[in-house]
């Protein structure tokens, strides 16, 4: 899409540059001075190249745009990760168990104990975690085409806000959407404000269609140590298939068009 557009740009550029010239010509211009104006376009359509294939880098390395504009560290403390596989809730046993897992990172937060009002730089540091917590879960449930539900959540330290939390809806989503490629569906979330030990239920639903009401579910996320006052947990989860017995009718996981992210 980027490469598209730049290449647009420098098709416009060109074309504006081949009209100067001509004109001058026209109007009795030197030769000299239409080439110079000629260049000055040309050199107007290498700009634009440039800044459209600079983005495209910037939305490929997650890392480089966090170090550019993020001026805050990212200190992990601990990452956990738990899988579950599910065979039977009760019903009879699935030939194909399903599987569920979250993982969770436990990290400094720069802003506990005080009200900082610019919070956006610790967004742009957070997406390389984003990423990697994606990538390492993703690869521990067998795979992007197998995982086909998916949500995020926040557990802030007493120390912190709720603000802090929502810090994660875009590193959290992004690593997600870009390794999974396909997800058209927003990722459902949660956060709230905890003592060491605080346990959140992570809403989970289908990653390309939100109305799938197989996919709807939930997660129970703690980590026994944390958060600390001064400590927010990050976490992912998602899951491989439909809950083992869901019955209750509504969009079916074969029929969806995945066009507008809910059907």
């Amino acid at each position: 899409m980027v490469i598209k557009r730049a290449t647009s740009l420098a098709k416009q550029a060109t074309q504006f540059a081949t009209g100067v010239a001509a004109q001058a010509v026209r109007e009795g211009v030197s030769k000299t001075a239409s080439k110079l104006a000629m260049d000055a376009a040309t050199n107007m359509a290498s700009r634009m190249v440039g800044e459209q294939v600079d983005k495209l880098s910037k939305k490929i390395s997650p890392k480089r745009l966090a170090e550019e504009k993020g001026s805050v560290k990212i200190d992990v403390r601990k990452i956990t990760l738990t899988l579950e596989e599910i065979t039977h809730e009760g019903g009879p046993p699935s030939k194909k168990p399903r599987m569920r897992g979250s993982i969770a990172a436990v990290i400094a937060n720069p802003y506990a104990g005080k009200y900082v009002e610019d919070i956006m730089p610790m967004m742009d540091a957070l997406k390389p975690l984003g990423y990697e917590l994606a990538d390492r879960l993703i690869k521990a449930l067998g795979g992007a085409k197998k995982i086909e539900a998916y949500g995020k959540g926040a557990i802030i330290g007493a120390g912190g806000e709720l603000e802090h939390g929502a810090l994660w809806h875009v590193p959290g989503g992004y690593g997600m959407r870009e390794l999974l490629g396909t997800a058209k569906a927003i990722v459902p979330s949660s956060k709230k404000v905890g003592t060491i030990g605080t346990a959140i239920d992570i809403p989970i639903h289908h990653r390309n269609a939100a109305y799938v009401r197989s996919h709807f579910d939930g997660m129970e996320v703690r980590v026994p140590d944390a958060p600390r006052a001064h400590e927010i947990v990050f976490i992912l989860a998602m899951t491989t298939g439909p809950r083992v017995h869901a019955r209750v009718g509504g969009l079916e996981h074969s029929k969806i068009v995945g066009e507008d992210g809910q059907r």
